[in-house]
């Protein structure tokens, strides 16, 4: 592979099925479909944290939560850790950003020549109320989430358009320079995240009569796991919505995904005006997914895929056009994937240890049915670690203290049929049981997050203390 410059785009809460080129009847998604045709599609990738700041963590250092110790959104990336910038940077190659990142802070060397209007957790702590785990609390007010969407101009929505605009002038900048090295572009864009609120030509996209109601509804008889059920009581109101409520939240959300597509699709002119798609790859992916409703939770933090789940397009030279790999993959895959695009080689010592594959040497290959991707979360509302395990087309999640699932994806992709309790399936059970433990100790690292958790929580004064800490919603945006 030919070293090229490399454009990441990554949005934030996107779930993969949200796509036209993903199969998905009503959402609309041209230029994210364009580019799926222009290269492959990874059908099965996956977030290796479904909440925001740990998984962007996994993302940069290519290491998995539990080996880095950014557990939730109060303890952000800071560079402590090596990531994949400093490795570029370290051959120099440019590495530079523009968006949101949503690590501590922007003095923090986590591996960026420059950073652009970044997005970072706020005042460098987070949501330190969400580290709270023993008692979980209860947070009223969940219900707000659904009741205050539709059609408007969120500040959310008028930074994704800066850091759009920025991101086309730095395109044109570049274009004019003299440069013999590849570059390494980083751009975060914020949608689909919630606050469920789009421009009204988004908006209206979408007739509330065409949305429906999610699955897996426990007002349609689903009974909830027993874990993800103490997980909703943390927030009992989420989804004490009206019918048309939903239907707003859900056209807002399907409106987002088509404004994401949007900006997205002003890059990639850019890209192409300036000529520098000739010479650059793009990779389009995002930090975890979205429920939309499912089991009645609305945003992410559970391991089932429309939650654990992203999408992942590559695009460019040497990537095979309008192909899907179905092998699955995660976010930790894209650090080497990302040091190889631009000619370079996982081989620092502090790396011997990165679990990730570069996902070029997957595209060309037959599907591997014995490939593992692993996601686990330890954040807001868990009442223990909760751990997932894919391969093939089965999926099994773990929850210390309580009964596993596992699920067959391909008799049943919306995971309703736990199999991990029948007789004929003891023995695949056992055998994902154990290969989680030759990963690791799952009782074990519950009990090292929940104490690094309590620490931090004395830090800030106690538990009532803590509670009262932190942005109590999401992470304001930047001034624009």
């Amino acid at each position: 592979m030919d070293p090229q410059n490399l454009l990441i785009i990554m949005s934030d809460q996107h779930n993969p099925k949200m796509m036209g080129c993903a199969g998905h009847e009503i959402v609309k998604t041209p230029n994210l479909d364009l580019l799926a045709t222009r290269g492959t599609r990874f059908s099965d990738a996956y977030s290796n944290c479904p909440i925001c700041v740990p998984a962007r963590a996994s993302f940069m250092t290519g290491h998995y939560v539990h080996q880095i110790g950014y557990w939730d959104n109060a303890m952000a990336y800071d560079g402590r850790v090596p990531g994949w910038g400093h490795q570029l940077r370290q051959h120099g190659i440019s590495v530079e950003s523009i968006g949101k990142l949503h690590f501590r802070n922007k003095n923090d060397d986590t591996g960026f020549d420059r950073q652009t209007i970044p997005m970072h957790i706020k005042d460098g702590i987070g949501q330190v109320w969400g580290s709270v785990r023993d008692p979980l609390p209860v947070r009223e007010g969940g219900e707000m989430m659904v009741s205050f969407t539709g059609a408007g101009n969120s500040d959310y929505n008028k930074y994704d358009l800066a850091v759009t605009k920025a991101t086309g002038d730095w395109l044109r900048q570049e274009a004019k320079k003299p440069r013999e090295g590849p570059w390494v572009l980083y751009v975060g864009l914020v949608a689909p995240h919630f606050p469920y609120i789009v421009p009204e030509d988004f908006f209206h996209l979408y007739a509330l009569e065409e949305m429906k109601r999610a699955h897996a509804h426990p007002e349609d008889g689903y009974v909830r796991h027993p874990w993800v059920e103490q997980f909703m009581n943390v927030v009992p109101g989420i989804d004490r919505n009206s019918d048309k409520e939903r239907r707003i939240a859900t056209a807002a959300y399907m409106g987002l995904c088509s404004f994401l597509d949007h900006n997205i699709g002003r890059i990639l002119d850019v890209l192409e005006q300036t000529g520098l798609a000739e010479t650059t790859r793009v990779i389009y992916t995002s930090d975890h997914g979205d429920m939309i409703g499912s089991r009645g939770q609305w945003g992410k933090s559970l391991l089932y895929n429309d939650s654990a789940g992203i999408p992942l397009i590559l695009a460019g030279t040497d990537i095979p056009e309008n192909n899907i790999c179905e092998t699955p993959v995660s976010l930790v895959d894209l650090y080497p994937s990302i040091l190889e695009s631009v000619g370079q080689s996982v081989s620092h010592k502090a790396d011997a240890s990165l679990p990730g594959r570069s996902v070029f040497n997957l595209i060309d290959g037959e599907y591997d049915p014995q490939r593992i991707v692993f996601s686990e979360y330890h954040a807001y509302g868990a009442p223990s670690g909760a751990f997932m395990l894919r391969q093939d087309h089965f999926k099994f999640n773990y929850y210390v203290g309580f009964e596993p699932e596992l699920f067959d994806l391909s008799q049943d992709p919306q995971e309703l049929n736990n199999l991990s309790g029948e007789k004929s399936h003891a023995e695949r059970a056992h055998y994902f049981g154990k290969r989680l433990r030759e990963m690791l100790d799952p009782e074990a690292i519950d009990k090292k997050a929940k104490a690094d958790q309590a620490r931090l929580i004395e830090e800030f004064g106690g538990v009532e203390m803590a509670l009262e800490t932190g942005t109590k919603a999401e992470t304001p945006a930047p001034k624009v």
